[in-house]
């Protein structure tokens, strides 16, 4: 197997795979080629199955005449500056991707924050305040002063998922963990979350959308 060794000022070994099926090592600037061998090698099984997920995950189509979903509404790609029209998802010829991201990030903040007060008022909760990202790892996450983060990309899932995190992150400023408290304080609200979270985990990969 094929890996880039990559040494440094460090004490333990990192592994990662790139989305190309690059693989990188990052070793002590001591560590002998042998060990670092046998290391790749204990691992080899963990690196197969990332590269294959890179290989079978999902891309968006962006070529004019597609059609994209966002937040539940179904768009068709045109030629033209980045808006959404009647219908229409108006991106640039170049750099689309970029300008996607900027407009999934607008209209997130467009349509999460109305979404998670209307949630807090009906359910009971109080929070501090919103910030919607670009994360790439998880949907959303609640500090402990009250503050709900939520990436953009929920954008390209279903709106029954996206009320879903919400409801998550808001049962985060009552119980700060993911304790049985927690879970029965989500199943208070939505009873069938169980389902609409193994669903969430077959959406992973709109996180690596846009890149």
């Amino acid at each position: 197997m094929k890996f880039r060794v990559l040494k440094s000022k460090r004490k333990t070994l990192c592994l990662s795979v790139a989305k190309n099926g690059e693989v990188l090592v990052r070793v002590p600037l001591n560590m002998g080629e042998c060990e670092i061998e046998n290391f790749v090698r204990r691992h080899e099984r963990w690196i197969t199955s990332r590269i294959e997920k890179y290989k079978n995950r999902r891309t968006l189509d962006l070529s004019d005449g597609a059609v994209i979903v966002l937040f539940g509404q179904s768009y068709e790609i045109g030629t033209g500056s980045a808006k959404i029209g009647k219908g229409i998802l108006f991106l640039p010829e170049n750099r689309r991707e970029e300008s996607l991201l900027k407009l999934i990030r607008t209209l997130s903040k467009e349509r999460i924050p109305p979404l998670v007060d209307e949630t807090a008022r009906r359910c009971g909760f109080e929070y501090s305040g919103i910030r919607i990202s670009s994360a790439r790892t998880r949907w959303g996450s609640c500090s402990k002063s009250g503050v709900l983060a939520f990436t953009c990309f929920l954008a390209f899932v279903d709106p029954a998922l996206v009320a879903y995190v919400i409801v998550h992150e808001l049962c985060h400023t009552k119980h700060f963990n993911h304790s049985n408290c927690f879970w029965r304080e989500v199943e208070r609200i939505l009873p069938d979350w169980r389902v609409l979270r193994a669903r969430l985990r077959t959406e992973e990969d709109c996180l690596n959308y846009l890149q």
